[in-house]
C-alpha cells in the first residue's frame, strides 16, 4: 500500500484524556529517541477503515531487538515495563493503563522484522506523527486470531473492503506462504459478507489460490505427520488434539518460532485455566499429602 495513500482520522475522541497524554507522551518520547516504530491496534485500523471504537491499550509494533532499548526509555518516564510473554509481547503501565509493544505473534508466525517497516503510510495520531504498520501485515496478524472469545475476521473484511484496490496482493500472497488456506478462507468469506463486492478481489488472487487447492487435492495423499494446525489460530480451542488425542502441535513445528516453554507459559495464561487452577487446589485442601 502506498505510503501517499490518505488515512481516515484515527482515535482522538475514544480514549480519556489521562489515557490519551499517557499514549502521547509515550509515543513522543520514541519518536524523539528515534526508535523505529509502528502504530497498529485500534489506532491503525480506524485509519484504514473508518471505524472507530475505544481501545484500552496501545499496540506498538517493534522489532526484538529493539525491545530493551524502548523498555529503558519507557522506564525512565516512572512507567513500569514488563516482559509479558518473551516469544511475542511486552507491556508498559501507568497505573492501569498500559501499551503493547509487539514484537511478533501469539503463535510465533508473525516476527517483525525489517520487511514490516517498508513504505509504511504516516498519521497523526494523538497529536504525534508516526508510521501505521502496513495494512499487508495487520491483515496477516489478524488473520490467525480465532479464539472462543476474540475473532478477528470481520476486522479483515472490513479492511478489504474499504482498500480491496490498494493492497499490495504479491505481498499478501508471501506473507500468507504455506498458510495460504487461511488466507483463502477470508477471502472466500469476504465473497460471502459482501457477495455485491467479490469482484473486488483481483481474479488472479483466487484463481492462483484455487489452483493450489486443486494441486494439492489431486497429489497422492502422503504420510499423516498427525499435526493439529489448529494451535496456530487459537491457543486454547485445540489443546483437546494436542493434549488427548496425541496430535503435534503445530506452534511445535518449524514455522512457527515458540519452543515448548513459550507454549506452557502462554498456554497457562488462558483466563479458563487461571480459574481452573485456584479451584483445584482448593479441591486439595486437607488432603494428606
Amino acid at each position: 500500500m502506498s505510503s501517499t495513500m490518505p488515512l481516515a482520522p484515527s482515535l482522538e475522541d475514544e480514549v480519556a484524556p489521562d489515557t490519551a497524554a499517557f499514549y502521547r507522551r509515550a509515543l513522543r518520547v520514541l519518536v524523539d529517541a528515534g526508535v523505529p516504530f509502528l502504530v497498529g491496534g485500534a489506532f491503525a485500523h480506524a485509519c484504514f477503515t473508518g471505524i472507530r471504537r475505544s481501545t484500552k491499550d496501545l499496540d506498538l509494533f517493534i522489532r526484538r531487538g529493539d525491545l530493551d532499548r524502548v523498555q529503558a526509555l519507557m522506564a525512565e518516564e516512572g512507567w513500569r515495563p514488563e516482559l509479558t510473554y518473551p516469544h511475542w509481547l511486552a507491556k508498559v503501565y501507568a497505573g492501569e493503563d498500559f501499551i503493547d509493544l509487539i514484537f511478533n505473534s501469539g503463535n510465533g508466525l508473525t516476527p517483525v522484522d525489517d520487511r514490516w517497516f517498508v513504505d509504511n503510510a504516516e498519521a497523526d495520531i494523538l497529536g504525534v506523527p508516526v508510521r501505521i504498520a502496513n495494512l499487508e501485515d495487520g491483515m496477516l496478524s489478524k488473520a490467525f486470531i480465532m479464539e472462543r472469545e476474540r475473532y478477528d475476521g470481520a476486522d479483515i473484511a472490513h479492511l478489504l473492503q474499504a482498500n480491496a484496490e490498494r493492497i499490495d496482493w504479491p505481498r499478501v500472497l508471501e506473507g500468507f506462504g504455506p498458510h495460504w488456506r487461511v488466507l483463502l478462507a477470508h477471502l472466500s468469506l469476504f465473497g460471502y459478507i459482501y457477495p455485491g463486492e467479490r469482484h473486488r478481489i483481483p481474479q488472479w488472487v483466487m484463481q492462483s489460490l484455487l489452483d493450489r487447492m486443486a494441486a494439492e487435492i489431486a497429489r497422492p495423499p502422503v504420510q499423516d505427520p498427525h499435526v493439529c494446525a489448529g494451535t496456530l489460530l487459537s491457543r486454547e480451542q485445540y489443546l483437546h488434539d494436542v493434549e488427548q488425542l496425541g496430535y503435534v502441535d503445530g506452534r511445535l513445528t518449524p514455522v512457527s518460532t515458540m519452543t515448548p516453554e513459550d507454549v506452557a507459559t502462554w498456554t497457562e495464561a488462558i483466563p479458563s485455566r487461571q480459574a481452573e487452577a485456584p479451584a483445584h487446589a482448593a479441591t486439595l485442601e486437607g488432603v494428606p499429602r
